[in-house]
């Protein structure tokens, strides 16, 4: 734009960077700062992304093949359900660069001319306030909806997306979905959002599974719709892996899982009597599944009489059915 022409996106973006007070309101304007602040960026700056080498870019993508493979069906699907929308979909790694994109061979000119394709630099250093820089930035799950860019040849972009962890609970990547059809309502943003989300907590569930193949996989107790709570346990019942809402909901740490970790004692909460009961259910109901039921069979198995195991039957709160 030529200067002494006023832009009222520009005039705004400088105006919020100019209220040190903002950044506390609002995610979008701690971004605005971030850029200026730490990035030295212009609004009104018209440099296009710039693009990794062919090179590069399969150097990129080595980290991340294994997730991608594995998440390969749900980014198809998703791309397949919004492709009447004028959307693309994007794997991108923790530098902001997308890896993948997915959407309608119709569409990739108008994408490719936004730098929305891969190899492009999206982070919030290079590329402003966008969904993939401040997901990567934030590690949540945000909308960056037009004129929330910070750059104003953004502004007619809508973009969602979402972080996906990996078995160690680090962030590995973001899925985005961006659109840059003027006649995208908010409302079908909205649901946007819901659907990148769904699909990247998949993958973070799908991928964890993969590194963990050869153990059994439990839901954390607090795991509820929001988030992807797993845990892996060996054969040997010690939790050996822990997705990232995982950790966060049940204190595991890094340290924790280098040191024998007995499932009972993770899901009992630290509640050293509940880990008690926990452990002497097992056998018990081991012994009674192989009697078919039969308290006094069962109790020979255990070494027990049988007037002890029905004592144990009462105060585990067990019947001879379990």
């Amino acid at each position: 734009m030529s200067k002494g022409i006023a832009n009222p996106h520009t005039d705004h973006v400088r105006s919020v960077v100019g209220d040190v007070d903002a950044p506390a309101r609002s995610s979008v304007a701690a971004s605005w700062r971030r850029c200026v602040v730490l990035h030295g960026l212009d609004p009104e700056a018209a440099r296009p992304p710039d693009i990794l080498t062919a090179a590069q870019l399969r150097e990129a993508r080595e980290p991340l093949e294994p997730l991608a493979r594995v998440g390969q069906g749900v980014i198809e699907r998703l791309a397949a359900a919004i492709a009447d929308f004028g959307c693309c979909v994007l794997l991108a790694d923790v530098h902001g660069v997308p890896l993948e994109r997915r959407g309608a061979a119709s569409e990739a000119p108008i994408f490719d001319a936004l730098g929305l394709r891969p190899g492009a630099l999206w982070s919030e250093a290079h590329q402003g306030t966008n969904a993939i820089g401040a997901c990567v930035v934030e590690e949540r799950a945000l909308t960056i909806h037009r004129d929330q860019h910070f750059h104003t040849r953004h502004t007619e972009l809508s973009c969602t997306a979402a972080p996906i962890f990996d078995h160690l609970g680090q962030l590995a990547a973001v899925l985005d979905v961006s659109s840059c059809r003027e006649t995208l309502a908010e409302g079908l943003t909205n649901l946007l959002s819901l659907a990148v989300i769904d699909a990247s907590r998949t993958i973070e569930a799908l991928n964890f599974r993969r590194a963990f193949a050869g153990a059994r996989i439990l839901l954390s107790p607090h795991a509820d719709h929001r988030a992807v709570s797993l845990i892996a346990v060996d054969r040997d019942d010690l939790v050996i892996g822990a997705t990232r809402s995982a950790r966060l909901d049940l204190g595991v740490t890094g340290a924790r899982l280098a040191e024998p970790l007995r499932t009972a004692a993770l899901l009992a909460g630290g509640n050293e009597q509940a880990e008690l009961e926990d452990a002497e259910r097992g056998p018990i109901r081991r012994a009674l599944a192989r009697a078919n039921g039969n308290v006094t069979a069962a109790a020979r198995l255990l070494g027990v009489s049988r007037a002890t195991l029905h004592r144990k039957l009462s105060r585990l709160g067990l019947s001879q059915g379990h």
